[in-house]
């Protein structure tokens, strides 16, 4: 079953976060992952979303998901991130409609 790493940020040092961002890219397709949702235009529709960036990756499993987070590759590229935006992010599991 499919699953989907979904991320909010905040980002304090853009020259940091592209480095992140130009790093975890290749870490996501080592992982079968494939950006659904990168930066784009939301609309707040109840309460109070703090951040100004959401990012959506799905994976072909939650393991695969975890495994991805985990890796050498991904821990590499977040430590780019790391101190230099506010970060919030989740991995969820999908559901069959069958």
């Amino acid at each position: 079953m499919k699953a989907y790493w979904i991320a909010r940020i905040n980002v304090d040092d853009k020259n940091a976060y592209a480095e992140y961002a130009k790093r975890a890219g290749p870490a996501v397709a080592k992982f079968k992952g494939k950006f659904l949702v990168r930066g784009g235009k939301f609309l707040e529709l109840e309460g109070k979303n703090p951040y100004a960036r959401n990012v959506v990756i799905e994976f072909p499993s939650f393991d695969i998901a975890k495994e991805f987070y985990k890796s050498k590759e991904y821990q590499e590229a977040k430590s780019f991130r790391d101190g230099k935006a506010d970060f919030n992010g989740i991995v969820i599991e999908g559901f069959s409609t069958e």
